[in-house]
């Protein structure tokens, strides 16, 4: 009896040793991957809070026929869709606290930080448009030098979070807990490709690929939506690299909400659209996919095997 008390009590001290304390107050366990840092938490709460807040005034400006926007836009529905994924992801990087490790959060981090810098260069390259340079009513003018401002210091510290999170030592992760389904990964290819491929085009042609969105667009207009249809891509092809479901936790919380609201904004301002075009029809179809691999993968996930505590 002893030397059991003893080895169990030699367990616990093992155990208690391997969980790993930062000087920056996060926590990892030994073997499960990169500890999560205090930096990336608090970006994603912050922006996260900004998000609703800003999300639900281009969303709702947009739905009731206003033109509120950053820039000079050729009509409320794309400031309405770029408020509206804003507020869809709002749910995911709240759940970003939740995770131990990188690995858990960076399926959801890495867009962000696309989204951030993104929409950053994207408002540099069209100065000249912006509602300050172009001139316009006060209120759009102290918002657009107030979305300058905010998007430039959340992008650099969105850069100086994934330097500080990848400084951290690395251990190896944890085995995946519950790996993709063999007949997701082709679905999740084609929407992640899709999702990206389309993306990019708006942001570096928006020339040529304004063209292809069914409402009317300028340039600013489709770069902000190519910076969130790459950053939504990056999402989607990060998750079928992770091939564990354990590790997209947050952007399963995100990618329900994001479609959710794209939705609701193309549904009240249909008007605006070219259903008819093949553009709409492909929107329709990325758009559903997003919802149908949120869903999906919630459901997996709640019949898979529970991570360890």
């Amino acid at each position: 009896m002893p030397e059991e008390s003893d080895a169990s009590g030699t367990a616990e001290a093992t155990r208690a040793a391997e969980a790993v304390r930062s000087g920056d107050g996060t926590s990892a366990v030994a073997g499960e991957g990169r500890a999560l840092t205090v930096g990336v938490t608090m970006l994603a709460y912050t922006v996260g809070v900004l998000s609703v807040l800003v999300g639900a005034l281009l969303a709702v400006a947009g739905l009731t026929g206003q033109v509120f926007s950053a820039w000079k836009s050729a009509g409320p529905l794309s400031p309405a869709l770029v408020g509206a994924a804003m507020a869809g992801v709002a749910p995911g990087l709240f759940g970003v606290g939740r995770a131990r490790v990188w690995e858990e959060v960076r399926t959801l981090v890495l867009p962000l930080a696309v989204v951030l810098v993104g929409l950053f260069a994207v408002s540099l390259l069209n100065a000249g448009r912006l509602q300050a340079a172009a001139g316009g009513p006060v209120v759009l003018v102290l918002f657009s030098l107030g979305w300058v401002a905010v998007l430039g210091v959340l992008a650099v510290c969105a850069l100086a979070a994934l330097v500080r999170q990848y400084l951290k030592p690395a251990r190896p992760p944890a085995a995946r807990r519950a790996p993709l389904p063999g007949w997701s990964k082709p679905f999740l290819a084609v929407l992640g490709s899709a999702w990206f491929g389309i993306g990019t085009g708006l942001l570096v042609e928006p020339r040529f690929w304004a063209d292809f969105v069914p409402w009317a667009v300028n340039r600013p207009d489709a770069q902000a939506l190519g910076v969130w249809g790459a950053a939504l891509g990056v999402g989607v092809l990060g998750a079928l690299a992770e091939d564990d479901l354990t590790r997209t936790r947050p952007a399963l919380l995100a990618l329900p909400g994001i479609a959710l609201a794209l939705a609701v904004v193309l549904g009240v301002r249909a008007s605006e659209v070219d259903w008819s075009s093949g553009g709409a029809l492909s929107l329709v179809t990325m758009v559903a996919g997003l919802l149908v691999a949120g869903t999906v993968g919630h459901r997996l996930l709640a019949r898979g095997p529970a991570p360890r505590p």
